[in-house]
């Protein structure tokens, strides 16, 4: 795990901090008031089970210092997530298709697990032999959680309340099935929470649904690549903050980001152009003040910087970029 500083006027990135060790951190996840940071750690192998760490974190600094790691109970750990009172985070684990829940002490450091939902099922694609969780997504009011089943083509929907030692439980409805194959992944809310929006990895497609109080009705389905692609690589997706556009990455042979318009009346997409990034682009991320978009090219080993037109939603790559190893997660922490 590595901390940069990036001067947004100038273009310029500084290494600030770096973890060493063993940890193979997988996905982060910072606390709502920026003091913590929370890293699902994968083994040595996907079928080894993962462990997940919290760190304090200095953001004047940069320095990150490990408070506790903690047993996974599950394999391949590859998301997680914080609920908006910093009482529980929620890890994702895509081999053993499951969700588990972590209490946070008063301290930042994790408890055992309060929770643990292991799912069943299969779907036709040569990648769906079992359920394999890739995501859980906490609604703004923090009373609803979805989770992303890409092995069975399911969003599940359940009711959160941080007060109970398990918190989740199933809502009415509480599935929303996709097309056979299509292998949801991420998914993100329009700023005003009035759709949400899915990237299915295996049919390099994206689904728009309108959203109210953890109800979704469907509204449209795009593709994202040409008839006939199969490398299932729809990665992730990431909305600007004024709503304006939708940027989309897919791997494959393809490692581009994909820029959409989005129509706020409807929710509905329209393609507008498409972008080159270092190979595998598993994560990128947008500034808080929508000026630039950063793309981590896992394979490539390189973080590519784009400026962003603010009226337009186009993208221009700039001269920064970083160099490191393996890296598949991105966070902006604001410093005063």
């Amino acid at each position: 795990m590595s901390v940069y500083r990036f001067d947004s006027e100038t273009g310029k990135v500084t290494l600030l901090s770096q973890v060493e060790g063993s940890l193979n951190p997988d996905f982060l996840a910072l606390s709502n008031d920026n003091k913590f940071v929370y890293a699902c750690n994968v083994g040595v192998k996907t079928s080894v089970e993962g462990e997940v760490s919290a760190f304090k974190f200095d953001k004047a600094t940069g320095k990150l210092t490990l408070i506790n790691k903690v047993p996974g109970r599950g394999n391949n750990p590859v998301h997680i997530s914080i609920d908006k009172e910093n009482k529980n985070v929620l890890v994702s684990y895509y081999s053993s298709g499951s969700v588990s829940v972590f209490p946070i002490k008063a301290d930042g450091s994790l408890d055992t697990i309060s929770q643990r939902i292991v799912y069943t099922g299969a779907g036709p694609h040569r990648n769906q032999k079992g359920p394999h969780v890739h995501m859980t997504k906490f609604s703004d009011d923090g009373k609803t959680v979805l989770v992303a089943d890409l092995g069975t083509d399911r969003v599940l929907l359940y009711n959160y309340d941080n007060t109970k030692a398990q918190p989740l439980t199933p809502a009415d409805p509480a599935v929303e099935l996709m097309s056979p194959a299509d292998g949801p992944r991420h998914m993100e809310f329009s700023p005003n929470e009035k759709f949400l929006y899915v990237i299915q990895e295996l049919s390099a497609s994206l689904r728009v649904y309108k959203y109210d109080k953890g109800k979704l009705a469907f509204v449209q389905m795009t593709n994202m690549m040409p008839e006939g692609y199969d490398k299932n690589g729809a990665a992730d997706l990431h909305i600007s903050p004024d709503g304006n556009f939708l940027y989309a990455s897919v791997r494959g042979d393809a490692d581009k980001v994909i820029l959409y318009a989005i129509n706020k009346q409807n929710g509905k997409l329209t393609y507008v152009d498409q972008y080159s990034v270092s190979k595998a682009p598993r994560g990128f991320t947008i500034d808080p003040t929508g000026s630039f978009l950063i793309s981590a090219g896992r394979d490539g080993n390189t973080i590519d910087f784009f400026k962003i037109d603010k009226p337009t939603g186009k993208l221009t790559k700039t001269d920064t970029k970083i160099d490191l190893a393996q890296v598949t997660c991105l966070k902006w922490v604001v410093v005063d």
